[in-house]
């Protein structure tokens, strides 16, 4: 589909500023690779990759520096996940968890929950499904079965860091995910010299836990920070950290061990609230040869829908998600996320991607051996222009200024409402890439990258921000 300019254009304001508060000056494009050398000059650069690539959508370039270099793309590989699985499966395609039934001659009645891998699947989907099961002249269960079947391979990707999987961001991707697989706590100061107090957002996930406490609580005027891990295998929460006393709770998360047996647990709990006791829960598929009867069914949100957390809040679970159900695509799949890769690389290809530049182990970006060339990045955005679904997957991007990871981000800049992107960061590495309207030139496609950088995403960013302001000053200058 032609995109016409200034499709999605939204006002820009009569002064120009960067995203430090200074003005900046109305650019040529042939001024921008002295602009962005500049950029790539200033100290807290020193030892730092600095990767640019930009093209209008239609192909015409603009500027490149270091774009045909391999960098880690941290969470901007979502762009390229959403866009093989909305090419792929279409806006509409949706997951559905169903529960089945049998009943043996001497009336004991057996159920089994098959579940589909949607991410979206939370406590209010977990009661009506429940609602929909006590609609059955059902009574007791003898066994409930949980299929988790449906993603083939590792729950965990094997190419994470250990600090990642033990939080909730790097929770395990399963076929049976409730309540993005976390489990939620607050850590609430106390008296000051007092360690941090442990709440548990549902009581019941806390049972069994120990905890080592390492927290405490300090004085106004005292740093504060705080942060939460588990012991691999073992149910053993550490929590380290200061809060001052007197200041709101800080809520955190860590990954759920056993999804799987987390959710069985949870429905028999909501199936005991209808009135129906199940005796044992095993997670394993059903022994086949019984008939077996549809008794319920939640379908997930459409695919459009589910594309809006994982670009917009950048959902790492749902990018996994995601990527393993386009790799079930594939019936003789062994690993749904190898399968997914394949898959996706084969319609990036399509979309016109070279893909000798893309190094794909994962589907959210959290594992640092994936990379990416700028220019490979530039490449689907624009082959996404194309595309019939373009407007669905545009929308699913966060907005400078207003909504998404984006949000506080170019506020009150010319660029606000005017960039459609992702951003990304992970341990010395940083990214932004999407979409830009600029009042006077064409719309673009960018992708920057900052890699192997000794500073915070609080030094970072406006670096990136000042980039992109100055890409938002273009001019046709003719």
């Amino acid at each position: 589909m032609p995109i016409s300019p200034r499709c999605w254009q939204v006002g820009g304001l009569a002064a120009v500023w960067s995203a430090v508060g200074a003005p900046v000056m109305a650019l040529c494009p042939a001024a921008l690779p002295t602009a962005l050398e500049t950029i790539a000059a200033q100290p807290s650069l020193t030892g730092a990759r600095l990767g640019v690539h930009v093209e209008t959508l239609t192909g015409e370039a603009v500027v490149s520096r270091e774009g045909d270099r391999f960098f880690v793309p941290a969470s901007t590989l979502k762009l390229l996940t959403t866009a093989a699985v909305l090419t792929e499966l279409g806006p509409d395609y949706t997951l559905q968890t169903s529960v089945l039934g049998t009943t043996s001659p001497e009336g004991r009645t057996t159920l089994q929950v098959i579940g589909g891998g949607d991410p979206s699947f939370d406590q209010a989907s977990l009661a009506a499904l429940a609602s929909q099961i006590a609609q059955q002249p059902i009574q007791s269960v003898d066994v409930l079965y949980g299929d988790d079947s449906a993603f083939p391979g590792d729950a965990v990707n094997p190419n994470w860091e250990w600090e990642d999987v033990q939080a909730g961001y790097g929770a395990p991707v399963n076929a049976l995910i409730l309540n993005e697989n976390e489990i939620v706590l607050s850590l609430v100061p106390q008296g000051v010299g007092e360690p941090l107090q442990v709440v548990w957002d549902e009581p019941r996930q806390g049972q069994g836990w120990q905890i080592e406490n390492y927290s405490t609580t300090v004085a106004v005027g005292e740093p504060e920070y705080v942060s939460v891990g588990r012991e691999l295998g073992l149910p053993v929460l550490r929590v380290w950290g200061q809060l001052i006393a007197g200041s709101p709770s800080e809520t955190t998360s860590i990954a759920e061990p056993n999804p799987g047996q987390a959710f069985l647990d949870a429905l028999q709990r909501g199936l005991a609230a209808q009135g129906i006791r199940v005796q044992q829960t095993r997670l394993t598929a059903a022994p086949a040869g019984d008939r077996w009867t549809p008794l319920a069914t939640i379908t997930s949100p459409p695919l459009a829908e589910l594309l809006i957390p994982t670009n917009q809040n950048s959902n790492n679970l749902y990018a996994e998600a995601l990527l393993k159900t386009l790799g079930r695509q594939d019936a003789e799949a062994t690993d749904a996320t190898e399968s997914g890769v394949a898959i996706a690389r084969q319609v990036l290809a399509e979309l016109g991607m070279d893909v000798s530049e893309l190094v794909m182990v994962d589907g959210s970006g959290l594992a640092r051996k994936n990379l990416v060339t700028p220019r490979a990045m530039v490449d689907v955005l624009q082959g996404m222009a194309r595309s019939p679904h373009f407007s669905t997957y545009r929308d699913s991007l966060a907005v400078a200024g207003l909504r998404g990871t984006l949000r506080n981000r170019l506020k009150d800049t010319p660029a606000e409402g005017r960039l459609y992107g992702k951003s990304g960061a992970i341990s010395r590495n940083f990214a932004l890439a999407g979409y830009l309207d600029p009042p006077n030139y064409e719309l673009l496609a960018f992708s920057i990258f900052i890699n192997n950088i000794n500073a915070r995403g609080s030094t970072v960013r406006p670096i990136i921000d000042d980039i992109i302001l100055q890409l938002t000053d273009l001019d046709d200058c003719e």
